[in-house]
Formats: structure tokens, C-alpha cells, sequence
């Protein structure tokens, strides 16, 4: 049961790469996304450092110890992935991403980089997010780590002050439904405050889209697994080998 449980996740772990490659929230071999190797609680899946996201598929995705130490597969562990997603594996996160993804990243250059309730997407992540003001440079040790995750808490997604995102979930599909839209609702944003004055969305329209959506609390939002096997299928028909 564990090995084709296993061979689920290194499947979903290699489609969200491939698919942040089509939704252009890849930055060449770099950033990182995680994912806990099921009936362990010591190591996790991890992109081989060198690898564009492009050539990622399930079966070369190694396994990295919360220490650091590659443990099975082939390549190197990038030292920042490790020191930012160990700390938040250790916690009990499940599947952990981390991007420079474009207009994300330029919110959090900004001297408020609150997302802000302009559109429905925007509604849909904010209130997830932790913001994390504190921009130290590449992330090198786990105490780096261990502070990211601390500013992180019980929210869901994490805003980096000039550097970029990370987004959670308890699968990969959730974790990288937030990533998408996360990514979404910055883009909007950072194009309506170009334009002129935006208008927000009332309180009273607010609290009916997160009812509607259910993806403002720890229930789970029926149109995850839609959306992630559906952008698994749109892979699958373009003849990607993500899952080989």
C-alpha cells in the first residue's frame, strides 16, 4: 500500500513542477517544491538541484533526509530547499512550494505588499496569508528556516518581503491550487493599481465567496482535486512523461 501511495506522490510531485513550467511560475533550475515521502516522517521529495522543471518526472525526484542528506535517488539537495521547507516538514506540513513566480514576487518588492480584496482570487488567498517583512538573503541555515516557519504559524501561504511565495497544503493539489491562485489574484492586482483607484469587494461579498469556496478555513474545497487532475490530464493529452 505505501509503495503505490509512494509512487502517487512522486506522480503529483513531478505534474506540479511540469505544470508551473506551463503557468510560468518556474525560474530556471531554481526554487523548490516538497513534498513529505509517505509512512515517513524524516524525509521528503525534492527536484533534483540542476533540473529544469521541464525534465522533472516522478521517477527522478530524490528523497532527502530533514537533515539534508540525500537518502535515495540521484543528485544534489539544494541547500536553500532544505533549509527552508525542513523547518515546516518538521511541523507536520505535508507538501510545501516555493517560487519567485513574477508578479507575486513583485507585490512583495513593494512597501505594502498586502493582497489586497480588488478581485475574487484575492479573496479566495488572503486571508491564508502570513507576510513575512524580514528579507535576510538566501536562506543557508535551518534557524532561517525555523523563522520562516514560526512567521508562517497555523496560516497556509507565505509572503516573503522581496523575495517571492511559499504556499502548504496537506496535498499537492491544495498546496499548488493556492500557488495558482495566489499567483492570480497578485497579477490583478499589481495590473489594477497601474490603471487607477480600485474598488474592493464589500465584507458582506466577501464572506459569500469564502462560504462558496470553502477555502478559508480547514475545509476542504471540493474544486481542488477537480482543478489538479484536470491540469493533470491537460499534461497527460499534451504527452508530457511527468509521471514516468
Amino acid at each position: 500500500m505505501d509503495d503505490k501511495r509512494r509512487l502517487e506522490a512522486r506522480v503529483d510531485l513531478a505534474a506540479a513542477h511540469r505544470l508551473a513550467v506551463k503557468d510560468g511560475l518556474v525560474e530556471g533550475i531554481d526554487n523548490h517544491f516538497t513534498l513529505m515521502v509517505p509512512g515517513f516522517t524524516d524525509r521528503f521529495y525534492l527536484n533534483a538541484f540542476g533540473l529544469h522543471w521541464s525534465e522533472v518526472k516522478a521517477s527522478n525526484l530524490i528523497e532527502v533526509s530533514l537533515e539534508g542528506q540525500v537518502v535515495n535517488g540521484q543528485g544534489d539537495a539544494n541547500l536553500s530547499a532544505v533549509c527552508i521547507h525542513a523547518p515546516m516538514h518538521r511541523r507536520g506540513i505535508t507538501c510545501v512550494l516555493h517560487t519567485h513566480m513574477p508578479f507575486t514576487t513583485a507585490l512583495t518588492q513593494l512597501k505594502d505588499m498586502n493582497l489586497e480584496p480588488s478581485g475574487q482570487n484575492g479573496v479566495f488567498v488572503r486571508d491564508l496569508i502570513a507576510y513575512d517583512a524580514d528579507y535576510n538573503g538566501f536562506a543557508t541555515t535551518q534557524d532561517e528556516g525555523e523563522r520562516m516557519a514560526d512567521v508562517l504559524g497555523e496560516k497556509k501561504i507565505l509572503l516573503l518581503a522581496n523575495h517571492g511565495a511559499v504556499t502548504t497544503g496537506t496535498t499537492v493539489a491544495e498546496a499548488y491550487h493556492r500557488l495558482y491562485f495566489l499567483e492570480r489574484a497578485a497579477m490583478t492586482q499589481i495590473i489594477a493599481m497601474g490603471a487607477g483607484k480600485r474598488r474592493m469587494i464589500s465584507d458582506e461579498v466577501q464572506s459569500k465567496i469564502r462560504l462558496s469556496l470553502r477555502g478559508s478555513n480547514d475545509e476542504v474545497n471540493p474544486e481542488v482535486p477537480l482543478y489538479f487532475n484536470a491540469m493533470k490530464r491537460v499534461l497527460k493529452a499534451e504527452g508530457s512523461d511527468y509521471a514516468t
